[in-house]
């Protein structure tokens, strides 16, 4: 992929944005603007002057370090230094200055007083009111940035993983019942298991003369067809969803399959990884010269390149290429992997089923053991368990696994933690039970500060076994919660108990690099469904992607282990 002058000069915009966010010298600054100006005006490309082999410094205000630049960034798409200053920032600070009304200034005073590193982050601060006292700011100035954030946010309409495996699912069924089709899958954010997916990429192996494309655009939810030709069609389904299909020779499908499952980060590695060895990397294989030397599957498109297949969910640029390199890649959990599910509810509370429906329904997914955790007093709403009911429960509990085969229910609660980090019920409630899972419901809006101490103070209780769904969101209609996740992951490391991945797909949290964070800090995590249903047990699936696209292997996740294994742990925790 060519470099081109508006790519240079939007990473000197970028670098000198970072470096005003960071207040460094105003001259080097300075020289960045200027050679961003100086090159996105230019009428030559840059490219061409360094394939002549031209003196980029005699171009206006280009010194010798510009100049380096210039050519790293035509030869490798990339600046290190603009990487490095990536590392020095949060990750998604730059998005905060494609706000109108927000400079380099201004998104530094966010970062520092307020602690706003996301888009997310300051809309919720302007519908606080907290932003209005900052210097420089104003009520005025809220509203504006509060309309411009929501409007930037809506144009990037996405919808849930769960929702679009729906579409996906009976797309590729439909599909593959076409004349002459031989393969069909999905690929794009779908396939590397991202939450939300803003359309489908699906590809297709199909013999000639198939009738695939009359088939895709006859799709009964398919509202609006963009395009229609031989080898591509996109249409738009009622629900707003755009399908785009692609029929693929046999030869390029591998290749084909990795460019479109991408990321885009991804595959510019790639490629430049391709570039360093002489080989061309595009959708059609891997090319030296003329001659395509693979591309029939996407094994053969990595090994060209020297690397062993890396698994979609990893593909982000997240140094899963040097992993591979290294020989350092994860075996990553797998659905199989699990033994058990420490979290799901009945009928007791706010569930549809009964304790030995429930454990039916988990056993014919072949687990071996599940949690009954319902929720605590506090949830009133949820007809939460005071501390005779919860006895009542257990009592229940024991006589079902009396009678019970092939899978022993474990006695648990979700216990609220309450605003000043105490646990909705008495520890002489708590010592009975296998594991205590620990959960904030209510007051999401508390400062930073307060609203970590209150967890970590709810995770000093002795009977404290597990943090359910740890950052409170609720894809697409509530935020994250403000905490520091790793004070939170380092405590649970040094007091011995564990986080939880809520597969719930209106949840999914852990958030995949907190996943990262605690594989790191050696925190093992729980993959668990909050069943509130039989039916609930299959949105396993979607926390294993989630789990996956983290690092995780199986070793990582608490509930691999085989119920005497994990019952030994559980018993560690308490103190």
């Amino acid at each position: 992929m060519p470099t081109h002058n508006a790519d240079i000069a939007a990473i000197f915009t970028e670098m000198a944005d970072l470096l005003e966010i960071e207040q460094a010298n105003p001259f080097r600054i300075r020289a960045y603007r200027n050679a961003a100006r100086i090159v996105g005006e230019m009428g030559r490309e840059v490219r061409a002057m360094v394939a002549r082999d031209e003196d980029l410094t005699d171009l206006p205000g280009i010194g010798d370090d510009l100049a380096g630049k210039m050519r790293e960034i035509v030869d490798t798409g990339r600046c290190r230094a603009l990487d490095k200053l990536h590392a020095e920032l949060p990750p998604a600070i730059t998005e905060l200055l494609h706000v109108p009304g927000l400079g380099p200034k201004r998104v530094r005073m966010l970062w520092h007083e307020l602690d706003v590193q996301t888009l997310e982050q300051l809309a919720r601060a302007a519908r606080d009111g907290r932003i209005r006292d900052l210097p420089g700011f104003g009520a005025k100035m809220e509203a504006n940035i509060l309309q411009a954030v929501e409007a930037h946010l809506s144009k990037a309409r996405r919808i849930k993983l769960i929702t679009a495996a729906q579409y996906a699912e009976s797309l590729v069924a439909w599909l593959a019942s076409a004349y002459g089709v031989s393969r069909v899958e999905v690929a794009g954010s779908y396939r590397r298991c991202r939450e939300t997916v803003g359309d489908l990429d699906i590809l297709v192996i199909a013999a000639a003369g198939s009738s695939v494309m009359a088939r895709f655009i006859a799709f009964d939810e398919a509202a609006e067809v963009l395009s229609h030709g031989p080898t591509r069609a996109s249409v738009v389904l009622k629900c707003g969803l755009q399908v785009d299909l692609r029929v693929v020779e046999r030869a390029a499908y591998g290749a084909a399959l990795c460019y479109f499952t991408g990321s885009k980060a991804h595959n510019i590695a790639l490629r430049r990884l391709a570039q360093e060895q002489g080989l061309k990397l595009n959708e059609y294989g891997v090319f030296r010269g003329r001659e395509r030397i693979a591309g029939a599957s996407e094994e053969s498109v990595y090994q060209a390149l020297g690397l062993p297949w890396i698994a979609p969910e990893l593909r982000e640029d997240r140094g899963e290429i040097a992993a591979a390199r290294a020989g350092r890649l994860p075996q990553l959990v797998e659905l199989a992997d699990l033994r058990g599910d420490l979290h799901a509810h009945t009928r007791a509370t706010d569930g549809h089923h009964t304790l030995e429906e429930m454990a039916l329904a988990a056993k014919a997914l072949g687990l071996s053991y599940l949690a009954i955790t319902e929720h605590s007093r506090r949830l009133a709403m949820a007809h939460g368990l005071d501390p005779r009911r919860l006895a009542d429960q257990c009592d229940a509990i024991d006589r079902l696994n009396e009678k019970l085969a092939g899978i022993v229910l474990l006695k648990g609660i979700e216990v609220d933690i309450l605003e000043d980090g105490s646990l909705d019920l008495p520890d002489a409630s708590l010592a009975r039970l296998d594991l205590v899972i620990g959960a904030v419901h209510s007051r999401f809006d508390l400062p930073r500060a307060r609203q970590t101490e209150r967890i970590l103070r709810a995770m000093d209780n002795p009977y404290f076994t597990l943090l359910a769904h740890p950052t409170g969101r609720v894809i697409e209609s509530r935020e994250p919660y403000d905490v520091d996740m790793l004070r939170i992951i380092r405590q649970a490391r040094q007091r011995g108990c564990f986080l939880e991945l809520n597969a719930h797909p209106e949840r999914l949290d852990l958030l995949d690099s907190h996943c990262m964070m605690a594989k790191e800090e050696g925190v093992l995590v729980a993959i668990n469904s909050d069943a509130h249903s039989r039916d609930d047990f299959v949105h396993l699936r979607l926390g294993i992607g989630q789990a996956r696209r983290g690092w995780l292997a199986a070793t990582d996740v608490l509930n691999t282990r085989p119920l005497p294994e994990l019952r030994l742990l559980l018993e560690q925790v308490r103190r």
